[in-house]
C-alpha cells in the first residue's frame, strides 16, 4: 500500500494489523526455539504479547525510532479504543496499542526491514 493511504487508516486500524504480525511473529519465534507443546507455547507468549509486555518492550525501544514512527506511537497511543486489557491498567493498555500501532504500519506500508530489525530487538529486549 503507499503510505499516503495508510496515513488515512485510523490508528486502531494500524494496531488491528500490528496485534496479528506480532503474535504471528512471536508464535513463529517460540516454535523456532523447539517450544511445541501448546500449554508451553502459550505461557511462553504472553510474556512478549500482553499488553504489559507490550507496554515494556516499546518503553525500552522508544530512544531508538525515528521521530515518525514516534508520531505514529503516539497516535495509537491517544487513540480512543473501545475495549481494554483484562491484566493491564489503561496507560499500559494505550502504550501496547502504540505498540500495535507501530508494527501494523510499518507492515502496511511494505517497511518490511524495519520491521524485521525492530522485531528481532523486541524479542531481545524481553529476554
Amino acid at each position: 500500500m503507499k503510505k499516503e493511504d495508510v496515513l488515512q487508516f485510523s490508528p486502531l486500524v494500524w494496531a488491528y494489523m500490528g496485534d496479528a504480525v506480532y503474535e504471528m511473529h512471536i508464535r513463529e519465534y517460540m516454535i523456532n526455539q523447539g517450544l511445541c507443546k501448546n500449554g508451553i507455547l502459550h505461557k511462553k507468549s504472553i510474556k512478549f504479547v500482553s499488553a504489559k509486555a507490550q507496554c515494556e518492550i516499546l518503553k525500552k525501544i522508544e530512544e531508538i525510532l525515528s521521530e515518525e514512527e514516534l508520531d505514529i506511537v503516539r497516535r495509537g497511543r491517544n487513540s480512543n479504543p473501545h475495549s481494554t486489557a483484562k491484566n493491564a491498567d489503561i496507560v499500559e493498555y494505550k502504550y501496547a496499542t502504540g505498540f500495535e500501532a507501530l508494527v501494523g504500519f510499518l507492515y502496511l506500508t511494505g517497511q518490511k526491514e524495519r520491521l524485521d530489525e525492530l522485531l528481532k530487538i523486541c524479542v531481545e529486549v524481553k529476554l
